[in-house]
């Protein structure tokens, strides 16, 4: 069942110490849609994120879900799965346990379906510790946590990064799949691939503001 919703970033500004780094954004993000942020490092991209999924809060401006203000009616997102910058497990615990231990807080999931998502990307559901994988593995990793609670908002930083060809088309497939069903997704990346490939719409970050491509 696909459900319409709605994330607004309203006339959003951010400033650190005085010294503005994003000012005046505003962009809709609607269901069945994927969206890509670039820009050049240190741009502001990932501040982006973080605003949008309440991790940080703006200067201005406000960001809005379905009609409720974040951080004033609704503390966060209330079905988001996120990957922003490296993602963080317990380097002696397995995927499994990893997995076991986020999905423990909602308990939206059971244990067939968190070893269905580590299968899905294309990992083995064994004893091998986390500190023991490579970056790739730790990717595909992070990627399974932000999706195996089925939210109705992805947010993902940079999510190709480390990942080998396969890694990257199997991801691409999946984010189709989260796309077909109603999900609103939100991505940055350097790949000039991943944005041509999966984005409905693309806005660049440039000089604090926003260009719609």
């Amino acid at each position: 069942m696909i459900t319409d919703n709605v994330l607004v970033l309203n006339n959003v500004s951010k400033s650190f110490k005085k010294q503005s780094v994003l000012e005046n954004l505003t962009i809709y993000f609607e269901s069945g849609k994927i969206y890509g942020i670039t820009g050049e490092n240190g741009c502001g991209k990932t501040i982006i994120l973080k605003i949008l999924c309440g991790l940080m809060t703006p200067t201005k401006g406000e960001v809005i879900y379905n009609g409720k203000i974040l951080k004033k009616q609704i503390d966060y997102l209330p079905s988001v799965g996120v990957i922003i910058e490296n993602p963080g497990f317990f380097e002696e615990l397995n995927a499994f346990d990893n997995l076991k231990i986020l999905a423990s807080f909602q308990n939206k999931i059971n244990d067939k379906q968190i070893i269905e998502f580590i299968n899905m990307l294309g990992l083995e559901n064994s004893n091998k510790k986390i500190k023991n994988y490579s970056l790739g593995m730790k990717q595909r990793l992070g990627i399974a946590q932000a999706i195996m609670e089925d939210p109705d908002v992805l947010i993902l930083d940079e999510f190709t990064s480390a990942l080998d060809a396969t890694g990257v088309a199997l991801t691409h497939d999946l984010l189709r799949r989260f796309k077909e069903k109603g999900k609103i997704i939100v991505i940055t990346s350097h790949s000039k691939h991943d944005i041509i490939a999966l984005c409905d719409e693309t806005f660049i970050v440039q000089d604090r503001g926003l260009i719609h491509v």
